[in-house]
């Protein structure tokens, strides 16, 4: 029955045959699907039938399934012998190949970039492009920016940036907030580290803690043009450590976003190496500390002057130049650019003009810098034409060396304006040249707003007074004056000079749409 009931189903050959057909090396119990009911009977008599045959089959017959040898197979369980030779249908290389590949992926774009003059030896450890492609492609996107091979090389991080995920949104931001692209060349060449920077993490943070220094937002974009570094720097480390000196000194919380506006770089600046020495050399010179957060007010760009190097030489030029060391904290306040500027050959070459021109001694050369500083960044031209107008308007140049050392300023006011003042002088008032010599701020005056008002007056009133006492008193006096019988010469207020309570009392008046400006050093013309 046995013989029967096999030969009347299948041959025990057929279905090897098509056991065969099926993947040797994949094991069945995971990978082929689950059988149904129909599927599991045959599946059962299959087996069965398979059983019976090797069974009865003689081992070691040609041609029967005992003679299958090496190349017979038992379904449900592995090859035991053929497994030294068995393979993953998918290969992985090994992390040997894949460190030799990426070695030679490097290598090419490292040929590439020295190549095209880039010098990559920074880049070791860097993640870059894999293929030289890509890295032309994020150069090109550079090169588009404005940045040459040579500011790559002054920076080849920058090589590390991907254009999308880094370049692009931090350029997008940096528009959107209102960075001009004429200055966004220079911007990147000054800090390229932005492009590296998160605008989420790293950049809106910076912004932020700008305008709550009180910057106004348009003029945000100014101020990182102006000084890009910031958007580098730690909230909580050196930005906020200077800003709290200032106040500390009595810069008010309220001209804090006007300093920094306009000199950006303060925030940048350690107080301990940098502003506190500055702020203590000029004490010691004797400009009192309220002065000092006056001046800071003023001219936040004194505290980028270097102490050693330019700020304490300029001092000893000063008194090198016969100015009294008294004098010098008034001569700082009136025009810090002095104690910044390259100051020994302009004092050279203003003494030099002045004692060709005017016979003006050393010692009077000094009396000029206290009381007008500025006069060592006056053009020779103008120096020359305003001394040329008063020797034509009469003056002999003795006259002229007194009126420039009582009144230094005649030397950078306005010609043309000088000319109507000097006519209504002579013609109207029709006084002698001695008094203009005796009081040569005449000219400071205005015309039309004093001179000619006051005048008027004490002409009217019968009155013969001196140009000094006429003009060198407030309003309020003046007034108070017209309502004497007779000119008190003990009422004379002492000749302008300059007044550092005054100056410590003073302050900024107004807010204005923008407090950015450029501030530049020029020669007064």
């Amino acid at each position: 029955m046995l013989s029967r009931s096999c030969s009347g189903v299948a041959k025990p050959a057929f279905l090897l045959a098509a056991h065969q057909d099926l993947p040797v090396r994949l094991p069945w119990r995971t990978n082929l699907p689950l059988p149904g009911r129909r599927d599991r009977r045959i599946w059962q008599v299959s087996r069965s039938q398979t059983s019976v045959s090797e069974r009865n089959s003689p081992s070691g017959s040609d041609g029967g399934p005992a003679a299958a040898g090496p190349n017979r197979v038992r379904l449900g369980r592995r090859d035991r012998g053929s497994s030294s030779s068995s393979s993953s249908l998918y290969s992985r290389p090994s992390l040997a190949e894949m460190k030799s590949e990426r070695m030679e992926n490097r290598a090419r774009v490292y040929e590439f970039l020295r190549g095209i003059g880039i010098v990559p030896d920074e880049l070791d450890g860097l993640d870059l492009p894999v293929t030289a492609e890509v890295m032309r492609e994020r150069i090109d996107f550079l090169h588009n920016l404005g940045l040459t091979i040579e500011d790559i090389n002054n920076y080849p991080l920058v090589l590390g940036c991907s254009v999308k995920k880094n370049m692009i949104p931090v350029l997008d931001y940096l528009g959107k907030l209102g960075v001009r692209k004429s200055t966004l060349v220079e911007f990147l060449r000054r800090y390229p580290q932005v492009l590296h920077a998160s605008v989420v993490v790293d950049l809106a943070p910076v912004v932020n803690y700008l305008q709550g220094m009180d910057i106004k937002l348009n003029d945000v974009p100014r101020v990182l043009e102006k000084y890009p570094e910031v958007l580098g720097f730690k909230l909580e480390g050196t930005m906020s450590t200077s800003v709290a000196y200032l106040v500390g000194i009595g810069v008010g919380r309220r001209e804090i976003g006007g300093v920094l506006t306009r000199y950006p770089e303060i925030l940048g600046m350690r107080v301990g190496r940098v502003i506190k020495p500055f702020v203590e050399y000029l004490e010691y010179l004797g400009i009192p500390r309220l002065a000092v957060a006056r001046l800071v007010e003023k001219s936040p760009h004194l505290l980028g002057f270097g102490l050693e190097d330019t700020v304490i030489p300029n001092v000893e030029s000063l008194l090198e130049f016969h100015v009294r060391r008294t004098l010098v904290p008034s001569v700082v306040v009136q025009y810090p650019a002095i104690i910044g500027i390259d100051l020994k050959p302009k004092l050279l070459n203003q003494r030099s003009l002045l004692g060709s021109i005017t016979e003006l001694s050393d010692e009077e050369f000094g009396r000029v810098v206290e009381r007008m500083p500025q006069v060592v960044s006056l053009s020779n031209i103008a120096v020359v034409k305003h001394v040329d107008f008063l020797k034509d308007c009469g003056f002999s140049l003795q006259q002229v060396k007194d009126m420039v050392v009582g009144c230094p300023q005649l030397l950078a006011l306005n010609i043309d304006i000088m000319k109507f003042s000097f006519d209504y002088f002579s013609k109207e008032m029709g006084q002698p040249l001695e008094d203009l010599v005796a009081f040569p701020s005449f000219f400071t005056y205005g015309l039309e707003s004093t001179i000619k008002p006051r005048y008027r007056r004490i002409a009217k009133k019968g009155l013969k007074c001196s140009l000094a006492w006429l003009l060198n008193c407030s309003d309020e006096k003046f007034k108070e004056r017209m309502d004497y019988d007779s000119i008190d010469l003990e009422e004379m207020d002492a000749l302008p000079s300059f007044d550092m309570n005054r100056f410590m009392k003073s302050r900024s008046d107004g807010e204005s749409e923008s407090d950015y400006d450029d501030e530049d050093d020029e020669e007064f013309v």
